[in-house]
């Protein structure tokens, strides 16, 4: 495969943004298995923006040479104050049903490395924390706790100041030449990539998945950051959420609830999650009666996105075509779970915070 086929299985969908283009021909030029790393927050259970869309890209990724790394930030998720704030619970999850969601996906330890974070963190990780501490002024730190899902003006323990300057150490301390996260991520990349001369380390190529929506949508057509914080899929709110191990019956009633106006595309979590997870791969087949358009494939988001801001597809329709291909994209996770329920029963008595 040479260069620009494994750009472009970078860039497929859920890609929003690449820092910079230049940057990762030049590293898959140079590099055979270049590393990569995503990192995530213990926070509760995974939806399908983490999970699902993550493994999405992963794959793509590995099709592309990579070498990936799923960091579990054990420290970063108790200086956030998720799981109660319970070290040894945030462990316990990482390592049993966090993982074990994206095993069920298809990334066994053969294709992806995973990586606690305490697991790694020696006297040299927490001097080069402190020296990038040293490095940045208060302002831009606390411009980066965006990355934390809070509003600059939330009150956070000031170990929050601390969250940034670590989570460019766990980049540096891996050796991870593409930095992979959520649009919601993008400061700290940038702050990365502005300070790793500073230190010896090549600039990270930085890769942005775009954040899906969750069910209630985004309202107005030009959100403000805070807005999409609020607006992307929350574990605190069940319903906004489809979680990668759940019943068909109950994903099927969440889609059906889900705010999709009519003849509205943009903003609407349908036509995101059709453009994102299903289009990518293969056409979106909407069954409906010859009366009311007959069956119909969808092979483009353009596609998909004129018929429906023409009303030519009904938005019953099209949620139950998306309905449909999720439940089906995640009925390896639900047969996985069904034989190992002791991953679930980590989670079953713990409070899910945001």
């Amino acid at each position: 495969m040479d260069t620009e086929e494994k750009m472009k299985l970078v860039m497929r969908p859920p890609s929003q943004e690449l820092v910079t283009e230049g940057g990762l021909r030049e590293l898959l030029d140079s590099e055979q298995s270049p590393r990569h790393y995503i990192g995530f927050e213990i926070s509760g259970f995974a939806h399908i923006g983490t999970g699902l869309s993550t493994t999405l890209k992963i794959k793509d990724l590995i099709s592309a040479g990579f070498r990936p790394t799923i960091f579990f930030a054990d420290y970063h998720t108790w200086i956030n104050g998720k799981l109660g704030g319970d070290l040894e619970k945030i462990r316990k999850v990482a390592t049993g049903y966090f993982k074990h969601c994206f095993i069920a996906l298809g990334l066994d330890e053969s294709k992806v490395d995973y990586v606690l974070a305490s697991d790694i963190y020696d006297a040299e990780y927490w001097k080069m924390v402190m020296d990038i501490s040293r490095n940045t002024s208060l302002k831009r730190m606390l411009r980066c706790i965006t990355i934390m899902g809070r509003k600059e003006t939330e009150a956070t323990p000031s170990a929050s100041i601390l969250y940034p300057a670590m989570q460019a150490a766990d980049i540096f301390t891996l050796g991870a030449r593409l930095a992979h996260a959520g649009m919601d991520q993008r400061k700290v990349h940038m702050l990365a990539r502005e300070i790793a001369p500073k230190f010896g380390f090549e600039k990270p190529v930085a890769l942005h998945s775009r954040l899906l929506p969750g069910l209630q949508g985004i309202t107005r057509m030009s959100p403000t950051e805070d807005q999409l914080i609020d607006a992307k899929m929350s574990k605190s709110k069940p319903d906004s959420a489809i979680f990668v191990h759940e019943p068909e019956k109950e994903i099927l009633r969440k889609v059906k609830k889900s705010y999709c106006p009519e003849k509205v595309a943009e903003g609407n979590p349908m036509i995101e999650y059709a453009e994102n997870l299903v289009l990518r791969d293969r056409p979106l087949l909407v069954e409906r009666p010859e009366k009311f358009g007959g069956d119909t494939e969808f092979s483009t988001s353009s596609e998909l996105r004129k018929a429906y801001s023409s009303g030519s597809l009904h938005p019953m329709d099209l949620k139950t075509a998306v309905g449909r291909e999720l439940s089906a994209m995640l009925m390896p996770v639900r047969e996985y779970f069904d034989s190992h329920p002791e991953y679930l029963q980590e989670l079953n008595n713990i409070k899910i915070t945001r």
